[in-house]
């Protein structure tokens, strides 16, 4: 009896301080012999603001992120509406982006016709559709969350017309060699309103209307759009950040050890 309960007492201990069992009884951690650096710390936004290592696009106070943002106006509230195609003045490539967005309270016209938008990656080539999808039939590879006439999102997470709506996208670009030839395909990974709609999905190319998605090479990096169609769509709290991988070094042969 009392082994068992020395037995419950460790394992209690384990779940309890999260130290892992191994070393608990003594064995040695699998050290891969690859160093990793320090990952760099960020502070999280508030009520989805920009964390810490964010560039802010738009928070309400000016363009300045924006090409001929001059020209634009900020609404009363502190959003503002979409009277043209916009573009960023500085490009990216792989990116994390944040944007809030509401479809016009008064509804008119349907389908295609009804708050439609657009978020262009790597200058339009790659657009993730915006529009007001509730209890609004339309093609389901061009309903909101959809990557445009490619793919549908996996559910429809619309709010009702007016209100706002959030896009966290995820977006890796693609990678050609010297001659233009595709190294890797880009993919999407999106959040509609707080909801998966797309895991890491690979793009088949530049979203067309009226022809086969293809590839052709393009930059790296390129600005974002957001891509007007006619109608007063707005937007608010707009943020993003360059996606930047942890690179190891191979720091020798793979070992024990017993550091934690």
């Amino acid at each position: 009896m009392l082994r068992y309960a020395l037995v419950s007492i460790v394992v209690t201990a384990v779940v309890l301080t999260g130290v892992g069992i191994g070393f608990v009884l003594g064995q040695q951690r699998y050290v891969s012999g690859i160093v990793w650096p320090e990952p760099p710390v960020v502070t999280p936004g508030e009520n989805g603001g920009p964390p810490s290592d964010a560039i802010v696009l738009f928070d309400g106070k000016n363009f300045d992120a924006w090409e001929n943002g001059d020209r634009l106006k900020v609404d009363d509230d502190g959003a503002f509406t979409v009277r043209g195609w916009m573009r960023t003045k500085q490009a990216f490539g792989d990116c994390q982006l944040h944007l809030e967005f509401a479809s016009p309270a008064q509804v008119r016209g349907s389908g295609q016709g009804r708050g439609n938008n657009g978020v262009g990656f790597m200058d339009a080539r790659y657009e993730v559709q915006i529009l007001d999808s509730y209890e609004n039939k339309t093609y389901f590879e061009g309903m909101c969350a959809s990557i445009y006439n490619q793919r549908p999102p996996m559910v429809n997470a619309s709010r009702k017309p007016g209100q706002w709506q959030t896009y966290d996208i995820v977006f890796t670009a693609p990678r050609f060699d010297e001659s233009g030839k595709l190294l890797k395909p880009a993919y999407f990974t999106v959040f509609h309103n707080g909801v998966l709609v797309h895991n890491h999905v690979e793009v088949q190319g530049n979203t067309f209307y009226e022809r086969k998605p293809a590839y052709t090479k393009h930059p790296e990096k390129l600005p974002l759009a957001l891509m007007y169609h006619g109608d007063p769509v707005r937007f608010r709290n707009i943020w993003i950040r360059e996606i930047k991988e942890l690179e190891p070094k191979q720091g020798g042969s793979p070992s024990g050890s017993n550091s934690q």
